[in-house]
């Protein structure tokens, strides 16, 4: 079921917040959604969802519209947290399960499963209040998949979560996929994208800036990154052709290049002045083509 956006532009008033977005997101594949605050990401998200119309274009998931009548197929994590304070952990995700047609009985059976996962266990009998930010995410997590959507979006899932409970639900997420859920994703953490994502899109005021598989993205950005590490003064390969970034690491430097072919000159230059413990060739990140696209690291 693959999911595909047609021309689909949004406008409040004069303000254009998506502009003739095409997108077409493969099935059963983790597709990273990218850029800063403003870009258009949650803008688009609950277009897909149908929480907003389009002004123009149109959404389809396997050929068809999108609308209510799917959405015990969707499952969505929103970047605001929207439980009920005052209920319990049980009674909030028994009332949003049934909300997607399950039968208390299925609902309870794969509550107990995810808590165990999560190592909450003892948490289902306690109010949402009571939680801190990240077993809220944990439970905002869990109420978003109970239903075993087909098609799962989420923004911004990993914020507010310490490393340990980023990678329980990276491992969630990657097991969803292996069983053949479709899932969207935005972060602002790079790292979790080239991770986990085989395509992706960047978005920049409204606009996909890039788009492609992380592959694809990567060669087609054609610079690449030198790490050098040496037992001297290294500070005059800023100066060499071909450099377009130095910046300065404990015992050496990493280097921004145009091209492989500079790789070989720094090689060259460094043999005869010392000894060199790390030199390294190594493919762009998506932060640098981030950078580069969009004019602004995001941290």
């Amino acid at each position: 079921m693959a999911l595909k956006l047609h021309n689909i532009t949004k406008r409040f008033g004069s303000f254009t917040a998506v502009d003739e977005l095409n997108l077409e997101i493969p099935e059963k594949q983790i597709f990273g959604f990218l850029g800063a605050n403003g870009a258009g990401k949650t803008t688009t998200f609950r277009m897909i969802l149908g929480l907003i119309d389009a002004s123009e274009g149109d959404i389809t998931w396997n050929d068809a519209a999108i609308n209510y009548d799917k959405s015990h197929l969707i499952g969505y994590l929103p970047e605001e947290r929207g439980l009920y304070p005052k209920l319990t952990v049980k009674d909030q995700l028994v009332y949003l399960g049934r909300l997607r047609g399950m039968n208390k009985q299925a609902i309870l059976q794969e509550l107990d499963k995810w808590l165990e996962r999560f190592n909450v266990t003892e948490y289902r009998t306690k109010k949402i209040e009571e939680l801190s930010k990240g077993n809220q995410q944990k439970i905002q997590f869990i109420s978003a998949v109970i239903h075993k959507p087909q098609l799962l979006i989420l923004d911004e899932p990993f914020s507010g979560l310490d490393p340990l409970n980023v990678e329980l639900l990276k491992k969630a997420v990657i097991d969803m996929k292996n069983e053949g859920t479709s899932i969207v994703f935005s972060s602002h953490r790079m790292e979790h994208v080239e991770e986990l994502c085989e395509h992706l899109c960047i978005m920049h005021k409204g606009s996909p800036v890039v788009h492609g598989s992380l592959k694809e993205v990567k060669r087609s950005f054609g610079k690449k990154n030198v790490v050098v590490h040496a037992d001297f003064d290294v500070t005059y390969l800023k100066e060499l052709p071909g450099v377009v970034k130095y910046k300065v690491v404990t015992g050496g430097c990493e280097l921004q290049i145009e091209n492989e072919q500079v790789a070989a000159t720094i090689f060259d230059s460094l043999s005869g002045k010392g000894f060199v413990r790390t030199f390294d060739l190594e493919e762009p990140t998506l932060n640098d083509i981030f950078i580069e696209k969009v004019g602004a690291s995001y941290e």
